[in-house]
């Protein structure tokens, strides 16, 4: 845990490696976005077939991995959220996707909403932030269940659940990280989300004194 911390107080753009992420789009085409110091560039899979191009996703290395952040507050992938059993085995009963061209699978069996962010570095996610933890405050008076997905559930649905445990429990952006790092290891906003996340942290504390 104190490695942890340390990585969080420690953090600065100039440590990050280039990352280079495989994303399929809702028509099968495949692109591998790479950024580093902010700038993401985004180019065509070149180990892909073009004759294998179909239209729907395609993935054979499926993560069906669910991070459980709290009993009705769950985090994972698309993969997740387009398989059946993994939902219902997790009893799903709402769905907050926040991928950019991903549709809802079963939007007949669970209570969907859909927000398109952009995982880029200079995207404003806390302007999306009201939205989404109206839905998921509403998902709680429910009792019900909600996964909060993207494409990887990686950055924007992760930035997404750390902002709302920092909005709800009061939470310093230390221990929201850790908490859904915690529950989903591959968490890794982008550099972007990681400094408004920061920033979010520094204006809730501010509002806190006033």
């Amino acid at each position: 845990m104190h490695s942890l911390s340390q990585e969080i107080e420690g953090f600065s753009k100039t440590n990050l490696r280039k990352q280079r992420t495989r994303v399929t789009t809702v028509t099968g085409r495949r692109t591998v976005e790479t950024w580093r110091d902010s700038l993401l560039q985004v180019e065509e899979d070149t180990d892909q077939d073009p004759e294998t191009v179909c239209g729907y996703v395609e993935d054979h290395s499926l993560d069906l991995q669910i991070g459980v952040i709290k009993p009705w507050l769950l985090l994972g992938s698309q993969d997740a959220a387009q398989d059946l059993d993994t939902l219902r085995k997790y009893k799903v009963t709402h769905v907050l996707n926040v991928a950019y061209g991903v549709a809802n699978a079963f939007p007949d069996d669970f209570k969907c909403k859909s927000i398109s962010i952009l995982d880029l570095p200079e995207t404003d996610i806390t302007s999306y932030f009201l939205e989404c933890f109206d839905f998921l405050e509403q998902v709680k008076k429910e009792d019900g269940v909600v996964l909060v997905h993207c494409n990887a559930g990686v950055s924007r649905s992760a930035a997404i659940v750390i902002g709302f445990l920092m909005h709800a429990e009061g939470l310093n952006f230390a221990r929201a990280f850790s908490t859904v790092k915690n529950a989903r290891p591959a968490i890794c906003p982008n550099p972007g989300f990681m400094e408004q996340l920061h920033k979010y942290k520094v204006t809730k504390k501010v509002r806190q004194t006033e």
